[in-house]
């Protein structure tokens, strides 16, 4: 209970080298309490106007990769996994040369959120890294939930996941590696969700495609 009622400081949490490096900016949904967020889930899936206007003055459009960040139902997953994970998205991507977009959080966030970031900024794959519920073995578990061209209307049937990213699970190392192959599959067959499944082998992603 205490996992789930925590809430994310974007000042506090994250260290100040890690927010500016990235240029971090936080923004709300329309859930305006904790409390209302986890009694209205359909609210954290929509972004407030003021928070649509500053991701379109922030945020490129057309990007391969679009990461956002969301705080869920675990701000302590977020906390603790988020800062090494980050930087190995980062290196993986530049290295496959793909183009990313400015990475944002939003607060008081649902997975639904997705939807209406590929709605404003048009990135051919979003990736949503949010606190998972927290379960009897860990609060520290994070989920990297990902689509193709994300819209409004869309469901989890579109979407991919990647779950039990900590230090017990899948470590941030096997996550960046496996977040960016899957990405890699949904630019090359223009898909996600039930579509799409992971493979996991040593093939490249275009060895793969035709396999």
């Amino acid at each position: 209970m205490d996992a789930v009622w925590d809430e994310l400081d974007l000042s506090k949490d994250f260290a100040a080298a890690f927010c500016q490096e990235r240029k971090l900016f936080g923004v709300p949904t329309l859930a305006t309490s904790k409390r209302e967020f986890l009694l209205r889930p359909d609210l954290g899936r929509r972004l407030r106007a003021e928070a649509r206007d500053q991701i379109e003055r922030h945020c490129p459009h057309g990007v391969d990769l679009q990461f956002v960040i969301g705080d869920g139902l675990s701000a302590a997953a977020v906390r603790s996994q988020v800062p090494t994970l980050m930087p190995l998205l980062e290196a993986e991507a530049r290295r496959r040369g793909l183009t990313i977009g400015q990475t944002f959080v939003v607060r008081f966030c649902r997975v639904g959120v997705l939807n209406y970031v590929g709605e404003l900024l048009d990135p051919v794959v979003a990736v949503l890294l949010i606190g998972e519920r927290p379960g009897l073995a860990t609060a520290n578990s994070l989920s990297a939930y990902m689509a193709y061209r994300p819209r409004p209307g869309h469901t989890d049937a579109q979407r991919n996941l990647i779950s039990n990213i900590h230090g017990a699970g899948v470590n941030p190392q096997s996550a960046a590696r496996r977040i960016l192959d899957l990405a890699e599959l949904m630019r090359e067959r223009r898909t996600s969700g039930v579509e799409l499944k992971e493979i996991t082998n040593t093939a490249s992603p275009a060895e793969r495609l035709h396999a």
